[in-house]
């Protein structure tokens, strides 16, 4: 028998769980091992999430879930009575559902208030900074996980120990992401490939953008990239979100394309929803992008990713159990910084600078052995 927790949750009274990752896209993906592993340990439990509004997309089909609720950040506009009526809504139906366990996987201090008001039998969160640690954060809750201490370790990882702490150790099978698009999604991708004439896993998708402009590559780079892959005889297909700033990288690539490449890239920017962005990548032979929600979603349904990195750390946030490459400056002693661009200037020199034959070189490989056995 594997030595457990002396405090360890006991599972047989266990009946509903609250997950909460009050993150971005990515954030939240990198939390549904967390279900499945509850879904697996206790199989009769419904296991309940909150999450924002807008990164619900990123869990709703998992199917180890129970029932997703949403913090709708809207709310904040919508004057105070109307925020208040809102957030009452929520806690009524989450103190109606009677949790056992709260699972709180950040700091946020909402999970304090959700400890105290829902007053479920066992909660745990990550140990704090004893200076930020105050007495009533520590009543709140009655286990606390140690982040790793000196090298850190994959953000999966560090969502897991939530569950290592209060005896649930994660098997192997636990640990793998899952995102499910959907039928309609995928009926809908499906329908925009045939209007093209693009065959499942003969193309590559390229996502050049991310909310965080300090994350991306120069877009003539990027192009430079793309205009190799069409002489390589692959179709490209770009995504990007509906904003304006990933609008204008993708738009500045495409400027920077030779004439004779064009015909074979199909911008699909700010054209999918998430969901889509999911069914499409399902259907990608390989996925290029930077760090962002989109490769989190390419090692989610297994396309093989080449992921550009520049200030954020792999060792935390790379591609998660998927063939992948990593592209990363060994010329700056300084990454990974976590800064938001060299000085907080929002421009990273160590990713602006990477060359593009790396990233190609990078790219053959993982798609010479990733190539279908036939």
């Amino acid at each position: 028998m594997m030595p457990a927790p002396p405090d360890r949750v006991p599972l047989a009274r266990v009946r509903r769980v609250l997950v909460t990752k009050l993150r971005h896209h990515g954030d939240v993906l990198l939390a549904s091992p967390v279900i499945s592993t509850l879904k697996r340990a206790v199989p009769d439990a419904e296991i309940d999430v909150l999450v924002y509004a807008e990164t619900a997309p990123m869990l709703v089909n998992h199917p180890g879930l129970a029932q997703l609720h949403v913090i709708d950040r809207a709310w904040k506009t919508q004057g105070i009575v109307a925020q208040v009526r809102a957030e009452s809504r929520l806690y009524r139906t989450l103190r109606a559902r009677r949790f056992d366990l709260l699972v709180h996987l950040t700091e946020h201090p909402r999970g304090l208030a959700l400890a105290m008001l829902l007053r479920p039998s066992y909660a745990v969160t990550r140990v704090r900074d004893e200076r930020e640690h105050p007495r009533l954060w520590r009543r709140g809750f009655t286990h606390f996980y140690p982040l790793p201490r000196g090298r850190p370790r994959h953000t999966v990882e560090t969502n897991l120990d939530a569950l290592r702490r209060i005896g649930i150790p994660p098997a192997a099978e636990d640990r793998k992401l899952v995102m499910l698009p959907g039928p309609p999604a995928q009926a809908r991708v499906d329908a925009m490939l045939a209007e093209r004439a693009i065959a499942p896993k003969r193309f590559v998708q390229v996502h050049p953008g991310s909310r965080w402009l300090f994350k991306c590559w120069p877009p003539g780079r990027m192009a430079a990239l793309v205009g190799k892959l069409v002489g390589d005889g692959y179709d490209v297909i770009v995504t990007g979100a509906p904003d304006e700033r990933e609008r204008a990288i993708v738009d500045d690539m495409l400027e920077a394309l030779p004439g004779s490449s064009r015909a074979r890239v199909h911008d699909f920017t700010g054209k999918l929803a998430l969901l889509e962005l999911c069914a499409l990548t399902t259907r990608a032979r390989l996925f290029v992008g930077v760090d962002s929600a989109p490769m989190h979603i390419a090692a989610a349904v297994g396309t093989p990713a080449v992921a550009l990195f520049g200030p954020s750390d792999e060792t935390e946030w790379g591609p998660w159990g998927v063939a992948h490459r990593v592209v990363a400056s060994a010329e700056f002693p300084c990454r990974p910084c976590r800064n938001d661009g060299c000085g907080g200037g929002k421009i990273s020199e160590c990713l602006t600078t990477l060359p593009v034959d790396r990233v190609s070189a990078a790219v053959d490989a993982l798609l010479a052995e990733t190539a279908p056995i036939r």
